[in-house]
């Protein structure tokens, strides 16, 4: 359900409801002001633009969102995969891109896929946000120590030429940067300060000390971008062609994947901590929506924020109006506040994003899972990672969930059971439904778990070497949930071999869907007329009326 009216039905925007929803969102507002301006300029655009996200963005997702407590915005996440946008198509193609990631998102919600995208494993989704934190944290170091412009592709490059820059850093802008981390860090703990946000705190701080001491080569937002404008931003359609498009598809396509991961993450986040329950597909509808309309008011990619989400809910935010509220406070700073911003040192933003770095790549947890996880999940952590930083974060997640999907398969694979029953396997049974013995020369086996493509040259080989020459063989598959065409097409291989050794193939006990599977690959028509039976019982007794017949009618001959 949209949001706003999920939180309608739920009385929750009755006036009783309007102070607490307003102290959160104001909280919100002003702890997404640095980090919109220091995301925007980390992913290679101007400060504004992170305002611009934010507003526009918070208020779409706040009201057609699936949950009602998300505040989005731009995120740590997406900054790697912007910047590389950026950096090669321009700001222009980095809004065609969001405004088409933004299309597929809400494809995706209408194909009602959110629920597929919490199956991505906890391997990947650590490994290539660990990957992230990295990359962010190095790539801040140039305005964090003030050092020259460096050249470099790939991430090694980069950070090799910041190695060989660092003796060349410039220390008024270090020491600013420290006192800036240093404000991030403590100010929770400082008991007076303990509600004002870190980052704010730190902003501020290092504004007031530009402002009044004017430090030789502290880059601000004012020297390097000119300020904020003090207007609200202007509606444009951006200009492309379908060319454009082709060559936007992949970045595009890795936007909407990264913009669900997040949001999704954030809306269960939220859910544990309020005990609200989040509508997936709605969700992927209103960030799909958020994303649309955000490049036409000068924005770029955004997603759930699950940090400013959990602010939200810890200062009693409980519907859809402190996501409004939050973007009305950003709005309200931008027209009244802008000119403030042109002493805001890079270096203070990027004292903030190296906390958020540090956040993303929950080296605590990471570090657990390498001691505890299997050696497969461990592995699979350990590539995504290494691969998000050295090459792609595309790559990664793509390669990290094959790999993942494979291990499965092959797990899965090794649990199916193909088992032959003995008559000693089957006495308490046979008794049960009326049967002293099993008929003469009747083999029976049993599948025991999902028959798909990794299973079924087990199945194959399970079937086809059997010890002895019998008669029939009859095949349970009554603890088969599935089978995919590839396990249906060893089976008609088996029986293609059995049947060149005079062997008849009696299948039983299927259910409905596997029925209908059999019936449409042509097994049942394959095995023959009269051969395919519901239960176990019908199945013997077909063995035992056919050979008793086989058995009278050799005895007639032999006189």
């Amino acid at each position: 359900m949209i949001a706003i009216l999920e939180a309608q039905r739920a009385g929750l925007l009755r006036a009783k409801n309007w102070l607490p929803n307003l102290v959160a969102g104001l909280i919100v507002g002003v702890v997404a002001l640095p980090l919109a301006m220091a995301f925007a300029i980390a992913s290679g655009v101007k400060p504004e633009q992170g305002l611009y996200t934010a507003m526009v963005a918070g208020a779409v997702v706040a009201v057609f969102g699936g949950s009602r407590l998300q505040i989005a915005g731009p995120t740590g996440a997406f900054i790697v995969i912007l910047a590389g946008i950026t950096a090669k198509y321009g700001v222009s193609g980095l809004q065609i891109a969001t405004l088409m990631a933004g299309v597929i998102l809400m494809l995706m919600g209408f194909s009602r896929l959110g629920s597929i995208i919490k199956f991505i494993p906890a391997p990947v989704i650590v490994g290539f946000t660990s990957g992230i934190g990295v990359i962010i944290w190095v790539g801040q170091w140039k305005d964090f120590f003030g050092l020259p412009s460096v050249s470099g592709e790939h991430f090694h490059e980069k950070f090799w030429h910041l190695l060989q820059q660092l003796p060349h850093a410039n220390l008024t802008t270090s020491a600013l940067a420290l006192c800036s981390l240093a404000l991030v860090l403590l100010t929770p703990r400082i008991p007076y300060l303990r509600k004002v946000p870190g980052p704010l705190m730190a902003m501020i701080f290092s504004t007031l000390i530009v402002s009044l001491f004017h430090p030789e080569g502290v880059a601000t937002i004012g020297s390097a971008f000119g300020g904020i404008p003090q207007k609200l931003p202007d509606f444009a359609l951006p200009e492309f062609t379908f060319s454009d498009m082709v060559q936007l598809i992949g970045p595009a396509f890795t936007i909407a994947m990264l913009g669900a991961i997040e949001s999704l993450l954030s809306a269960v986040v939220a859910d544990g901590m309020a005990g609200t329950r989040h509508d997936s597909n709605q969700e992927l509808i209103g960030q799909g929506l958020a994303n649309i309309i955000a490049p036409l008011f000068g924005g770029f990619a955004a997603t759930g924020a699950i940090a400013r989400t959990a602010t939200n809910i810890r200062n009693g935010g409980n519907s859809p109006l402190a996501g409004i509220i939050h973007s009305v406070v950003l709005l309200m700073i931008l027209l009244f506040l802008a000119p403030l911003a042109n002493n805001i040192p890079l270096c203070a933003l990027a004292a903030i994003l190296f906390v958020v770095a540090w956040n993303m790549s929950e080296l605590p947890h990471f570090v657990e899972m390498v001691k505890k996880a299997p050696k497969t999940d461990t592995a699979i952590l350990l590539i995504t990672f290494l691969l998000t930083v050295f090459t792609d974060l595309v790559v990664a997640v793509n390669i990290g969930v094959i790999l993942a999907a494979f291990s499965f398969m092959q797990r899965m694979a090794g649990a199916v059971e193909i088992q032959q029953h003995s008559e000693d396997d089957l006495e308490k049974e046979l008794q049960i439904i009326g049967h002293k013995k099993l008929p003469p020369q009747v083999m029976v086996y049993s599948i025991d778990g999902p028959l798909f493509f990794g299973a079924a040259e087990t199945f194959q080989r399970a079937l086809a070497q059997t010890n002895t020459e019998p008669k029939a063989l009859v095949l349970r598959l009554n603890h088969v949930p599935f089978m995919d065409f590839t396990a249906l097409q060893s089976l008609e291989h088996v029986i293609h071999l059995l049947a060149k050794h005079n062997v008849t193939i009696l299948l039983c006990e299927a259910n409905k869907t596997v029925q209908q599977k059999l019936t449409k690959a042509g097994i049942i028509d394959l095995v023959g007329e009269g051969h395919n039976f519901t239960t176990f019982d019908e199945a013997l007794n077909y063995c035992e009326l056919r050979f008793a017949e086989n058995s009278e009618k050799m005895a007639v001959n032999e006189r």
